[in-house]
C-alpha cells in the first residue's frame, strides 16, 4: 500500500483535476451541483475532526511542553530563540513583500469600478489601533472553561503557558496532574492518527471545491497581483526560511520537504495553521526528530503568533490597495504598514481568511479606505492557501531552530 505521503499527493493533484473539470460545466450542471456537495461534505468532515482535537491539543501539548523543559533546563533559552526566530522570520517577509511591491508596483492602472458589487455588499468593521489592541490583549485573559467552549485558541495558548509555569514551580508535588496531562497528549494523538487516515480523501476534496469556485474572469483583472504574492510568498518558503534552516541546523531543504510534505499540503488544502497543527506536530516529531517537548511547545504558538505568510500578504496587500486609489505612500508610512501588519498577523487566528479581519486595521493605519479590503475577498481564499503552508512551514522550521539552540543538534 503506498505511503500516506504519496496517498496525499496524488490526491490533491486528483482534486485540482477534478475542480477543473467541474469548474467547466455549466452552473445549473446537476453532476457540478452533486460533486461540489459532495466534496463540500467530505472536505467539512475531515477539517471537522482535526478542529474536534485541536482545542485539547493546543492546551496539553503547551502545558507538557512548558513542564517538560525544566527537565533540561531550557525554559528561558527556549523561549528567547522561540521569540526572537518569531519576529525576525516576520519581518523578513514583510521586508520581501514591501521591497517587491514597490519595485512592480501591482494593482497600478486598474479601476475599483471594477469590484462596485463586491465593496457595496462588504461592510468593513472599522479597527483603529487603540481599539485592536484593547481587544487584542482582551483576548488574552478570559475564563478559561469559556475559552475552551468557544476555542479561542490564544486566551487558551496563555492559559496553557500558566498551567505549565505552575507546574515547573510545583515540582514534584504536581508530578500526578503532568503525568495526566502527558497520558492525555498521547490518546489524542493517537486519535489524530486515525483521522489522518481520512487525509487523502479529505484533500482531495477541498481541492475539488477550490479550484471549481474560483472567478476566472476576476482574478484575471488581478492577475499581477496575485502572480506577485505566489512569487514573493514562494521566494521567502523556498529561500529564506530554507536558508534559516540550513544556517542555524545544517540541514538540507530537500530533507526538510520530505519531512513536512503532509503538513505542507495540508495546509495549503484547508488554508488553516490551526487545523493543521496536529498533522505539524505528527511531522516534526516523527519525520524530522523534533523533541515533543519543543514540537509541543514552538508548534501551537506558532500556529497563533508565527504568521510570516499572512504578514507579507498584509504589507503587499496595503501598497496594492494604495496603488489602485491612487495614493503613493512615503516611507514612514510604509514603516506603519510594516509594524501594523506584524502586530495584525500575531493576531490573526488560524483559521482560513482570518487576515480579512486584521486586513482593515492596517489599511487605515495609512489612511487608505477600509472598503476596498472588498477587493480582495474574491482572490483571498486562492491566496490563503499558499500563505498558510509558507506559515506552517516557518512553524515546523521554527521547532528545528529552537531545538538546534537549545540543544545543540536537532536530531537529539
Amino acid at each position: 500500500m503506498p505511503s500516506l505521503n504519496l496517498q496525499i499527493l496524488v490526491a490533491a493533484c486528483l482534486g485540482v483535476l477534478i475542480g477543473w473539470l467541474t469548474g467547466t460545466l455549466p452552473a445549473e450542471s446537476g453532476l457540478r451541483e452533486g460533486v461540489l456537495y459532495a466534496s463540500n461534505l467530505l472536505g467539512g468532515i475531515f477539517v471537522g475532526l482535526l478542529k474536534m482535537v485541536l482545542v485539547p491539543l493546543v492546551f496539553t501539548s503547551i502545558a507538557v511542553g512548558v513542564a517538560n523543559l525544566q527537565a533540561h533546563h531550557q525554559v528561558h533559552r527556549v523561549w528567547l530563540t522561540t521569540l526572537v526566530y518569531f519576529t525576525a522570520t516576520t519581518c523578513l517577509a514583510m521586508v520581501v513583500a514591501l521591497v517587491a511591491a514597490n519595485i512592480f508596483e501591482p494593482g497600478a492602472g486598474l479601476s475599483l469600478d471594477l469590484f462596485a458589487d463586491a465593496m457595496a455588499s462588504f461592510e468593513a468593521r472599522q479597527l483603529t489601533m487603540p481599539e485592536f489592541f484593547q481587544h487584542f490583549f482582551a483576548n488574552l485573559f478570559q475564563n478559561p472553561f469559556a475559552a475552551f467552549a468557544d476555542g479561542s485558541i490564544l486566551a487558551i495558548v496563555v492559559f496553557a503557558l500558566f498551567i505549565g509555569i505552575a507546574l515547573v514551580a510545583g515540582g514534584e508535588r504536581y508530578r500526578n496532574i503532568l503525568v495526566l496531562l502527558q497520558e492525555l497528549l498521547e490518546l489524542l494523538l493517537r486519535i489524530i492518527g486515525w483521522i489522518m487516515r481520512l487525509a487523502p480523501l479529505g484533500i482531495l476534496a477541498l481541492l475539488v471545491r477550490l479550484v471549481a469556485e474560483q472567478d476566472v474572469a476576476l482574478l484575471g483583472a488581478v492577475g499581477g497581483f496575485i502572480v506577485l504574492i505566489f512569487a514573493t510568498t514562494l521566494f521567502h518558503g523556498i529561500v529564506v526560511l530554507p536558508g534559516i534552516l540550513f544556517l542555524a541546523t545544517g540541514r538540507s531543504p530537500l530533507w526538510f520537504w520530505r519531512g513536512a510534505r503532509e503538513a505542507l499540503i495540508t495546509a495549503f488544502a484547508t488554508s488553516s495553521s490551526s487545523a493543521t497543527l496536529a498533522v505539524s506536530m505528527r511531522c516534526a516529531e516523527e519525520n524530522l526528530q523534533v523533541r515533543r517537548g519543543i514540537a509541543g511547545f514552538v508548534l501551537p504558538l506558532g500556529a497563533t503568533m508565527n504568521m510570516d505568510g499572512t504578514a507579507l500578504y498584509e504589507a503587499a496587500a496595503a501598497l496594492f490597495v494604495a496603488n489602485l486609489v491612487g495614493i503613493e505612500l512615503s516611507f514612514a508610512q510604509q514603516m506603519v504598514v510594516f509594524f501594523t501588519a506584524m502586530i495584525a498577523s500575531t493576531g490573526a487566528p488560524g483559521i482560513p481568511s482570518a487576515g480579512m479581519v486584521t486586513m482593515v486595521m492596517v489599511l487605515q493605519a495609512v489612511g487608505l479606505p477600509a472598503e476596498a479590503v472588498a477587493i480582495l475577498l474574491p482572490i483571498d481564499r486562492l491566496l490563503d492557501t499558499v500563505r498558510t503552508a509558507v506559515n506552517v512551514q516557518g512553524d515546523i522550521t521554527g521547532s528545528l531552530v529552537v531545538q538546534k539552540f537549545a540543544d545543540g543538534d536537532p536530531r537529539d
